[in-house]
C-alpha cells in the first residue's frame, strides 16, 4: 500500500459518502449499495466515502462495517475511483486502532478523521491527536471540521496548523456557514492542503473560493449536477456556476430538512434505487411531506 511518506494525494471533484442502504428484514442490502457506489462514479463524482455520517455508522457492528469497506473498496478497485473511509475516534488510542484496521483494504487512500468530539481538547490537544495519528495511519488523512457536531471549534490558524502536518492532506469543512475564518483558510493554505466542501448548501461559494471539490451527501440524488457545478467554476463559467449553485442550495436544503440521511433514503427508494427507506435508531424515517417536497425540487433540476 502507498502510505502517506510517499503519496500526495490529490483531493478534487465531487465525493459522495454513500448511505448504507438495508433490506427489508433489516440486514445491510450489499447489492444495492455496489450499485449505487456505480451509479455515482458512472455520473462522474472521483470518489466514494465509506463510513461516514450518511452511511449511518454508529448503528452499525464491526461485521457491517467490513462488509460496508468491502464492497466499496470493491467497486474503487474495479473503477479506479479514490475511496476514503471513515475513520478515528474521540480517543487517540481507539483513533490509532481504527485507522490501523485500514491496512486491511489496499484499495483505500484516505481516511476521513473528525476532529475530536465531546472531549473538547485544548486546540494544541487536538493539533497533538493528529499529529500522533498520522504517525500510525497507511493511509493520508482528511480531518473533519464540523464543530456543531464536534463541539469543537477552530479558526484558520489552528486547521492551518493541521494542514501542515505530514500526511493531512486536507479538510472537510463544515462549519456550519461561511465566515471570516472560512475566507481566511481558503485564502492561505499550507502547501499540498486541500479544502473540501461539507456543508452541501454552501458548495458552490466554497469552490468560488478556492475549494476543490466536496464531499456531499445530496449528490446522491442529482450527482452529474454537482459535478458539472465543479467543472463550471473551474471553467470560470460564472454564470451557469451561480444559476446552478442556487438551485443545487435548494436540493440540499430539501435534502436537509430532517436528520440526514432520512430524506435522502427516502428520495433514492421513491426513485427504486434502493430496497427500502429504512434507517436505524436513534433516526426515524423522513416525513411524507420532506419527501415529496424534496422530490419535487429533484424534478425542477
Amino acid at each position: 500500500m502507498e502510505t502517506r511518506q510517499d503519496t500526495r494525494l490529490s483531493l478534487h471533484g465531487i465525493h459522495v459518502p454513500l448511505i448504507t442502504p438495508f433490506t427489508a428484514a433489516g440486514d445491510i442490502a450489499a447489492d444495492a449499495l455496489e450499485a449505487l457506489a456505480h451509479e455515482v462514479l458512472d455520473a462522474g463524482a472521483t470518489g466514494i466515502v465509506a463510513l461516514g455520517t450518511t452511511a449511518e455508522t454508529a448503528s452499525l457492528d464491526e461485521g457491517e462495517r467490513d462488509l460496508v469497506t468491502d464492497v466499496c473498496a470493491r467497486v474503487c478497485r474495479e473503477r479506479g475511483a479514490l475511496l476514503t473511509v471513515g475513520a478515528g475516534a474521540s480517543g487517540t488510542r481507539a483513533a490509532e486502532a481504527s485507522l490501523t484496521r485500514l491496512e486491511r483494504w489496499p484499495t483505500a487512500r484516505a481516511a476521513l478523521v473528525t476532529v475530536p468530539a465531546f472531549v473538547r481538547p485544548s486546540a494544541a490537544g487536538a493539533l497533538a491527536h493528529f499529529a500522533r495519528l498520522v504517525e500510525v495511519s497507511p493511509v493520508p488523512l482528511v480531518v473533519y471540521h464540523i464543530p456543531y457536531r464536534t463541539g469543537q471549534p477552530l479558526d484558520a490558524a489552528q486547521l492551518r496548523a493541521l494542514g501542515a502536518l505530514p500526511g493531512v492532506a486536507g479538510v472537510k469543512y463544515a462549519a456550519g456557514g461561511i465566515d471570516q475564518d472560512t475566507v481566511a483558510l481558503l485564502g492561505e493554505l499550507p502547501d499540498g492542503f486541500q479544502v473540501l466542501a461539507g456543508d452541501d448548501a454552501y458548495v458552490s461559494p466554497m469552490l468560488a473560493l478556492g475549494a476543490t471539490g466536496g464531499i456531499l451527501a445530496s449528490a446522491h440524488l442529482a450527482t452529474a449536477r454537482f459535478v458539472e457545478l465543479g467543472q463550471a467554476w473551474a471553467a470560470g463559467d460564472v454564470p451557469r456556476a451561480r444559476a446552478l449553485g442556487h438551485a443545487l442550495a435548494r436540493l440540499s436544503a430539501a435534502a436537509f430538512a430532517e436528520p440526514n440521511p432520512t430524506v435522502i433514503k427516502a428520495v433514492l427508494h421513491a426513485r427504486g434505487r434502493i430496497p427500502t427507506a429504512h434507517v436505524r435508531l436513534p433516526l426515524l424515517p423522513a416525513s411524507d411531506a420532506a419527501t415529496a417536497e424534496a422530490l419535487r425540487v429533484l424534478d425542477g433540476l
